[in-house]
């Protein structure tokens, strides 16, 4: 055994071997696996089985996962077992990527730690319980929340404010206890460590020589590795004249670390990235000097060992102190120098993002559409286990882009490409399966109906008969719009039954020759609907949207004498326009009759490419070199109105002679007829943007501003769970870009009654630098001359044009309280639209095809609540931890087809406690009543968020704080009786159904 601390001013330093190994960012992952990633698992397991002192942390699973599946060897498969089992091997973490906090929503947060805590529960039967988030730029709150909601007992983060880093350090307030959720609170707290301030990477400087220290494998080298084993900045090795020199100085730098925390344990971790490639060399050498330190121990006053995370964990969990409680508050935005702001990543890559959060949410609708069809169709015709394959392959994808050089932006243009193909492959394969269900169910009624195509396309519809099936994939009755691009503009819409459906045509923005089609759709929980399109001779049934175009208007002469408001109005909000200047000038709530004044406009910061000039922009950082400069000095304005809607289209042009503009907004306001429930329709001014190619190093900002009093307070929320209170901050320098913050879902600015709401479909950077205003920035392109960034091709010049969507809620804080989560949710996950084409003679729709949800009756939950899954992972462990164990004992865990009787469910409130009179109250549930559309339910287990632990033997370490001395193993659920839960504010549920019948 290691030895254990001496005498009692001993310092006990935990040696932690790692390679930080990044899921894309410079290099794919097929080059990295080719690299450099598939010999980091290969050496190092066969090093840990030569010396029983060595240990080793494994992150990420998906470079484990690809190693294990087509390049270790059987006794390579059966070391891991061992090493596992001797505790030299841990996993940390355990997703498939080191999750992104800022960009990332929480949905695919939980799904990419499911994905990877399934494979090594089901391969390994073991549960991570440490957390290692070593890289990520800024520390959400939820993300303490979600691994406490795991089970785990620790949480390691790193990369925070780097002023504030120096002062918890000189302060030894690098640990505490997080308690990320207001609403969770002690429940869900988790013990944080911060590194100090050289972080993960082993400090290299050796005093005695101009060598790097400690890196003896050297670094990796592509596309290949070196054919001679050596590689380039191998260290000094170890030797008999060195040794003394080497010990000294790791010895020095365990001390300096030591006076930065309260306990004598010392956590130094060993390695970098893409470190530990040829572990050998590694391990010889730094076995040599932990047993030189180890002899002279009395003279250094340090005794040093392997460790992996979890040794250093319950090294100071055993010290039993008591320690301080960090709040709800996160640690973003993050900056590592005055001038380096890392707030410019919050947008990069705006396209990737805006694809990333598509194939979340249609992943979402492809899980519950075909849960409920292997839950009525048994004897289906669709083969599952490819069907499951299929959803695989997008489980895979969405997961892997999570990786915090993915969706934020930051990795160069051939991994941006890579990250494109998968998520689009996988869109591919899910859109496929839920064609060929509806396909597959609409045989099975043999009612005569013949299909020629079910087939998914984005637009462009054949001049037949044709219909559409909707999915409505949230657990609630959706009342909305979606939107078919159709060639001609006489057009009925009818539903299952033959009625005619209010639909509104009118000229498509984009392009001349095609129409978009409007059409109203009502959809229960979790149900489709079918939809035929008919082209009309002469006899028409949808509204046709009416064009007025304006006068281009030039700003710099708007006449502010004569003011002249072209108002647009529904059953919620009067918009007025400014004819002057063709621009916003202010929104009447109704039912209050409280007007505010309110513009937008398109500005652009400049910045700095030079490095010899000042600080740049790139990637990550954003560094403006002054205030936002406005893009525009003439609008254009086309009012299209209908029955049903009316779009506002505006146009920004450099001068009021330019032929083309680079920003563009489409609002629309819908009003919706007697008889459909337009409640959630009618608060929200839907606004789409186009912008771009933009020039270079340039950003490009929306900015909103009112005259509400908001004392520059900004609201914004963290992954889409919970929000934070963002006042405005002044600094020395930077402090433009050190307000910006990141909107993953939900941003607002309110005044004492009166509350505005943004809610976005991607991730964007917002601020408030201005009383009353908010401003969102959309794109950016950017051009650098810093050396590193060009040899990684990280300098964003992206030329694309992007179109996100924004959707404005204006009212009392009463209102907006009672909307946003509903329609922030409405807005991820706006209805799957199918289409096929009718042939044969029967183009009528048969009269038994009701409303039905994919077959029955509708899954649906109240307003509070949110369906957070509905899938079928296809698991095959046992649910019984012993059992599990005992099977992999057995070398039986990988046998069998996958499991389609399990289902995941899981249940979600949307509420703070006290957010709202009604809404924050806990709900009770009858699960066996929510899921009764899908057969009977025989049993439900709760498990933990990941499914890998059932709740009633989660024991999770309490750590001692001043509230809450005692400790003990903190134990949060009560557990559900007869299939009725309560669920509380805030609280995720995590269920395992299974059905009668399996």
């Amino acid at each position: 055994l290691p030895p254990r601390a001496g005498g009692r001013g001993q310092l006990r330093a935990f040696v932690v071997a790692h390679s930080h190994m990044d899921v894309g960012w410079i290099y794919t992952v097929q080059e990295s696996m080719h690299a450099y990633a598939a010999n980091v698992y290969t050496s190092v397991v066969e090093e840990l089985m030569k010396g029983k002192q060595r240990k080793f942390i494994a992150v990420e699973q998906e470079f484990f996962r690809l190693w294990w599946d087509a390049v270790a060897t059987d006794t390579h498969k059966q070391q891991v077992h061992q090493l596992l089992q001797e505790g030299r091997l841990e996993f940390v973490i355990g997703g498939q990527v080191m999750h992104d906090e800022a960009v990332t929503l929480i949905d695919d947060q939980i799904l990419q730690l499911t994905e990877g805590h399934g494979f090594l529960y089901e391969t390994f039967g073991i549960r991570p319980q440490f957390s290692w988030h070593v890289d990520p730029f800024g520390a959400s709150a939820t993300t303490p929340t979600l691994f406490a909601l795991a089970g785990f007992n620790a949480h390691l983060i790193s990369r925070i404010d780097y002023d504030l880093k120096a002062d918890m350090q000189k302060n030894k307030k690098l640990q505490f206890v997080w308690q990320g959720s207001p609403s969770l609170s002690e429940r869900q707290e988790i013990f944080t460590h911060v590194m100090d301030q050289y972080s993960y990477c082993t400090p290299s400087q050796l005093p005695f020589s101009n060598r790097s220290g400690f890196y003896w494998n050297g670094f990796a080298t592509f596309p290949d590795p070196p054919k001679d084993g050596v590689y380039p900045n191998m260290s000094l090795p170890v030797t008999d004249t060195n040794i003394r020199l080497y010990a000294q100085t790791m010895v020095a730098n365990i001390k300096e670390r030591a006076a930065w925390f309260r306990t004598s344990d010392v956590l130094w971790p060993w390695g970098c990235d893409k470190q530990f490639f040829n572990a050998s060399v590694q391990y010889s050498n730094m076995d040599l000097l932990l047993d030189y330190i180890n002899k002279h121990s009395d003279e250094f006053g340090v005794t040093v060992q392997y460790a992996t995370v979890g040794d250093y964990f319950q090294a100071v969990y055993s010290r039993n102190l008591t320690w301080e409680i960090h709040d709800s508050q996160d640690f973003l935005p993050y900056s590592t120098e005055p001038f380096q702001a890392w707030t410019g990543f919050y947008t990069s890559r705006s396209t990737l993002k805006g694809v990333a959060r598509r194939a979340s949410s249609l992943l979402y609708a492809g899980e519950s559409f075909f849960t409920q069809y292997v839950r009525k169709h048994p004897a289906s015709s669709i083969c599952k286990c490819r069907a499951l394959k299929q959803l695989q392959s997008l489980r895979w994808a969405v997961s892997e882009v999570q990786h915090h050089d993915g969706i934020t932006g930051t990795e160069s243009p051939k991994v941006k490409d890579m990250y494109m193909n998968n998520l689009m492959y996988g869109m591919f394969n899910v859109k496929k399966l839920m064609a060929s269900i509806i396909f597959d169910m609409n045989n099975v009624k043999k009612n005569g109906e013949v299909y020629s195509s079910v087939y998914n396309k984005d637009s462009g519809i054949p001049d037949v008969d044709q219909y559409i099936v909707v999915y409505n994939p949230l657990a609630w009755n959706i009342t909305t719009f979606v939107t078919v691009s159709v060639g001609h503009s006489a057009m009925s819409v009818y539903d299952e039954l033959g009625h005619s459906v209010p639909a509104q045509v009118q000229s498509s923005a984009g392009s001349h020759s095609t129409y978009d089609l409007y059409i109203l759709v009502a959809i229960s929980g979790l149900s489709y609907r079918k939809y035929n399109i008919k082209p009309l001779n002469g006899k028409q049934s949808a509204f046709i949207g009416r064009s007025v175009q304006y006068k281009r208007k030039d700003l710099t002469r708007a006449d502010q004498q004569s003011r002249q408001l072209l108002p647009v109005v529904n059953n919620c909000y009067q918009v007025l326009f400014d004819q002057n200047t063709n621009l916003m000038h202010s929104i009447t709530e109704r039912e209050t009759n409280q007007t505010i004044q309110l513009t937008q406009e398109f500005l652009e910061y400049h910045v700095n490419g030079d490095v010899m000039k000042g600080p740049i922009s790139d990637n990550y950082l954003f560094a403006p070199n002054a205030s936002a400069a406005p893009v525009s000095k003439a609008v254009g304005l086309e009012v299209v109105s209908g029955n049903l809607m009316t779009e506002i289209r505006q146009y920004f042009y450099s001068n009021v002679t330019a032929q083309d503009y680079i920003y563009a907004v489409y609002t629309r306001m819908y009003t919706v007829p007697e008889g459909y429930d337009g409640k959630l329709l009618c608060h929200r001014i839907e606004q789409e943007y186009s912008v771009g190619p933009l020039e270079l190093n340039r950003e490009a900002v929306l900015r909103t501003s009112t005259n509400l009093n908001t004392r520059q307070l900004l609201y914004t929320d963290n992954n889409g769970y919970q929000i934070q209170k963002r006042p405005f901050k002044t600094y020395v320098n930077n402090t433009v870009a050190r307000n910006y913050y990141p909107m993953v879902q939900t941003a607002y600015i309110e005044d004492d009654t009166t509350r505005l709401m943004l809610l976005a479909e991607r991730a964007h950077g917002v601020s408030s630098q201005g009383n009353g205003q908010v401003e969102v920035m959309l794109h950016r392109r950017l051009w650098n001359n810093l050396q590193w960034d060009l040899d990684s091709n990280l300098t964003l010049n992206d030329s694309s044009v992007v179109r996100p969507v924004i959707w404005l809620i204006l009212g009392t804080k009463a209102v907006t309280n009672i909307l946003y989560r509903t329609s922030g949710l409405a807005l991820e996950h706006r209805p799957v639209v199918m289409f096929g084409a009718l042939s044969g003679d029967k183009p009528k729709l048969p009269r038994q095809l009701q409303q039905n949800s994919v077959h029955g009756s509708p899954v649906t939950l109240p307003p509070n609540l949110h369906l957070q899954t509905l899938s079928i992972p296809g698991w095959r462990y046992s649910s019984n931890h012993a059992e599990q164990v005992h099977t992999i004992h057995m070398g039986k865990q990988n046998q069998g087809d996958a499991d389609f009787s399990r289902v995941l469910l899981r249940i979600r409130h949307l509420y703070e406690v006290g957010e709202d009179p009604v809404l924050s109250q806990p709900v009770m549930v009858n699960l066996k009543s929510l899921l009764k559309g899908l057969g009977s339910v025989m049993l439900v287990e709760e498990r933990s968020l990941t499914g890998t632990w059932d709740v009633n033997t989660l024991k999770r370490w309490k750590w001692k704080t001043a509230q809450y001395p005692g400790k003990g193993f903190s134990n949060s659920t009560e557990t559900s009786e007869n299939c009725m839960i309560t669920v509380h504010p805030k609280e995720i549920r995590t269920f395992f159904v299974y059905f009668q019948g399996q």
